[in-house]
C-alpha cells in the first residue's frame, strides 16, 4: 500500500482548476477536436484523488462479533475486466461526491497523479469516473505527463509535448550550450 504525502495544495476549496471544465466539456462536445486540448490544461492541472478507509486488522470479542482493529488510508484504483487498473482522480469536489460521497478529497498535480499511477502499475488516470465528462489519461500520454511533459499548440491544428528545462546543474551534453 502506498503512502500518502502532505499536499502543496493547502488552501484548497474544492473547486476545479480555471479552464478545466470548459475544455472537458469542449471534448466532450467533440471528443476528436475537444482531446488535445482538455489533455493540455489537464497536464497542468489540480485533480484531487480519492482516499477510503481500507480494513487493516479486524479482532473478534467474546461472542465472536468481528470489529474494526485498524484501517488504512489508500487511494482508489480502478480495475477494468480485462485485470488492467487507472487511479481515479476528480476535476472537483463535486464530481468526486458524485461517485462516492464518503471519499475524501488529496489534492495533488496532475503530474503527481500521473506518477502515482505508474508507480502503482496502473495504466491511465480516469478522471470524473462518474461525469459529468470521463476523460482517461493513458499510454504515451500518461508518461509525458507524469515526467512533466507540457502539452503545447505547435501552430492551428497540430499539438506537441514540450520536455521540462534540464536540470541547469547538469553538464550540457554535445551539441548543447554551444556557442
Amino acid at each position: 500500500m502506498r503512502e500518502l504525502t502532505g499536499s502543496e495544495y493547502t488552501d484548497d476549496d474544492g473547486s476545479p482548476t480555471p479552464g478545466l471544465p470548459e475544455a472537458l466539456a469542449g471534448y466532450d462536445a467533440d471528443p476528436e477536436a475537444g482531446r488535445l486540448p482538455a489533455l493540455g490544461v489537464l497536464a497542468g492541472a489540480r485533480v484531487l484523488v480519492p482516499v477510503v478507509a481500507v480494513l487493516g486488522e479486524v479482532e473478534y470479542d467474546e461472542a465472536g462479533r468481528a470489529r474494526d482493529k485498524t484501517s488504512d488510508m489508500a487511494a482508489v484504483l480502478l480495475r477494468r475486466s480485462d485485470g488492467r487498473t487507472g487511479l481515479l482522480a476528480f476535476s472537483s469536489v463535486e464530481t468526486m461526491r458524485a461517485w462516492d460521497p464518503a471519499a475524501r478529497p488529496m489534492p495533488v498535480s496532475m503530474v503527481g497523479a500521473a506518477q502515482t499511477a505508474l508507480t502503482e502499475g496502473a495504466v491511465a488516470v480516469v478522471v470524473d469516473v462518474a461525469g459529468p465528462v470521463q476523460f482517461v489519461v493513458d499510454g504515451e500520454d500518461l508518461v509525458a505527463v507524469a515526467n512533466q511533459w507540457r502539452l503545447v499548440r505547435v501552430g492551428q491544428e497540430q499539438w506537441g509535448w514540450l520536455a521540462p528545462a534540464p536540470d541547469s546543474s547538469s553538464e550540457p551534453t554535445a551539441g548543447e550550450g554551444a556557442d
